[in-house]
């Protein structure tokens, strides 16, 4: 959703800009060429880095990198804002999946890890030591794996043969548990996803930034995120209805009165923004992105009205 994340954000000459999600860089990459502006670049993943200091390179100053997770954003860049526009694109990248040694695709064997990162627990760590029941929870949670202790059932039975380390392996265990539906979705998509984001504690992160972020914006900064899974669309829907005043009115039966200051932040949207049917086509993982996004009013609005503020 490149050209929506423009959009939202419409860089400017000597603005400040966050990108917490640097990924291939590609935002990155249209931020700066849309404006002689500053961008501070933010992920966990080494390679990432690596691939931000080459671009930081030909950037002449413009661009600077700081590895670490973006639930950090506030101690890692706090003093470098306040920010005109901070971008978050969550999920893992399509270079981390791309790579088969990364254990995040369950369509290329390797080794079974999925950490965005460096260190931590790996998810062969998780498959091989936690319980039964807590492992059926981490993929009922965060894959909304409805078949979740039938496939703990199985993993743990075929664990106690032999440790389970590559992502084809599991993969097979997670098919054999459920049966193919008519959405040709791969049977193991959602214990893969499940896992991946208690390895990187995804929604822990996203939480951490979704208080953070608006602090670290200036007068008419734009907070844009874009969501691939229901669990983080709703925490980013929720924190932002709040931060801009939308949240369910007190009961009509209540005598006491009630004084609300006009909110500090609007909606940029109304309702969220999704990927073009074109876009959906040639990148299938845009299917189910969701855009949202936050504008730090510059002056009191008396009301969110769905525009820029």
């Amino acid at each position: 959703m490149l050209k929506e994340v423009l959009e939202a954000l419409s860089p400017r000459d000597g603005g400040r800009y966050l990108d917490g999600t640097f990924g291939g860089g590609g935002y990155a990459r249209a931020i700066l060429n849309s404006a002689d502006c500053t961008l501070h670049g933010i992920d966990r993943d080494p390679t990432a880095i690596a691939r931000g200091e080459a671009m930081a390179q030909q950037a002449n100053g413009r661009l600077i990198m700081h590895q670490g997770t973006f639930g950090d954003m506030e101690q890692l860049v706090g003093q470098d804002g306040p920010f005109d526009g901070i971008v978050l694109d969550l999920g893992v990248s399509s270079f981390q999946i791309d790579q088969a040694e990364r254990g995040f695709s369950f369509r290329n064997d390797g080794p079974l890890d999925m950490r965005m990162g460096a260190d931590g627990p790996s998810a062969s760590d998780l498959v091989n030591s936690m319980k039964e029941s807590d492992l059926a929870d981490v993929l009922y949670r965060y894959g909304e794996e409805k078949l979740s202790r039938r496939i703990a059932r199985a993993i743990v039975a075929a664990r106690a043969e032999e440790p389970i380390t590559t992502t084809g392996r599991l993969a097979h265990i997670v098919r054999s548990c459920v049966p193919k539906d008519r959405s040709k979705i791969d049977p193991a998509t959602r214990s893969f996803q499940g896992l991946r984001i208690a390895v990187n504690d995804e929604l822990g992160e996203l939480e951490r930034a979704l208080e953070a972020a608006p602090r670290l914006l200036a007068p008419g900064g734009v907070f844009v995120v874009v969501t691939f899974h229901s669990l983080e669309d709703r925490l980013a829907k929720r924190a932002m209805a709040e931060l801009a005043g939308r949240t369910a009115n007190p009961s009509r039966y209540d005598p006491a009165p009630v004084r609300k200051e006009p909110p500090a932040f609007s909606l940029l949207h109304s309702r969220p923004l999704p990927a073009t049917e074109e876009e959906a086509r040639e990148n299938p993982r845009a299917r189910s992105a969701r855009l949202r996004a936050l504008v730090r009013n510059s002056a009191p609005q008396p009301s969110a009205s769905g525009n820029r503020a």
